[in-house]
């Protein structure tokens, strides 16, 4: 799409999400493939029938997780993108990363691969391993870093989104940015000033 082109994506959210217990972000939910394939396509048949352009498969904590995204999407008549929340180089269930953006390599659905609300600083690795097993687009969209607290139930530390990263994320193969999870909208009109001379 030109730079100027809007695209509207419907989001595909994770399994976990649904249960309301976190698990969202370790996945290994101890469903199987085929069940999680019956559970995410009722949800994207809704969302095609809404008139998107892309669907977002987003947040996939899992190899799992994204094999029944992947087979869910089969046939809708809708581009989608697949990204993984990754934690220390690897998925949230601890997969190499490598294995993760495998699953979308040959799937022609698939436009796009890549990460979404992870930490910043994840961003350049994860976009370079994309690029380089499926040689598709790479989206990244990380939250802004902050950790968890599980007992306090909230956020801690500073943010650490910096719409100066952009370039690096650039760099490594990026081609869509944004951001996620407590990203404000004055940090994505940053982004657009720090990108903007980039964009041909």
């Amino acid at each position: 799409a030109a730079a100027s082109e809007l695209w509207v994506a419907a989001s595909v959210g994770p399994y976990g999400a649904a249960l309301a217990d976190g698990s969202e972000f370790h996945g290994r939910y101890g469903v199987s493939v085929p069940a999680l394939r019956r559970w995410h396509r009722p949800r994207i048949e809704v969302l095609a029938e809404a008139g998107p352009d892309v669907l977002a498969l987003e947040t996939v904590p899992d190899v799992d997780e994204a094999e029944a995204l992947v087979r869910a999407v089969e046939g809708v008549g809708l581009p989608a993108w697949l990204t993984f929340n990754v934690d220390g180089g690897r998925t949230r269930a601890g997969q190499p990363m490598a294995e993760a953006f495998a699953v979308a390599a040959d799937a022609p659905e698939v436009v796009a691969v890549g990460v979404n609300c992870c930490a910043p600083a994840e961003v350049p690795e994860a976009v370079a391993c994309a690029r380089e097993v499926t040689g598709k687009p790479v989206v990244a969209y990380p939250n802004s870093g902050e950790g968890w607290d599980e007992h306090r139930r909230d956020w801690t530390g500073p943010t650490r989104y910096r719409a100066t990263d952009a370039p690096t994320w650039l760099a490594a193969g990026a081609t869509l940015l944004g951001g996620c999870c407590r990203v404000l909208p004055t940090d994505i009109a940053r982004l657009a000033e720090v990108v903007t001379p980039a964009v041909p």
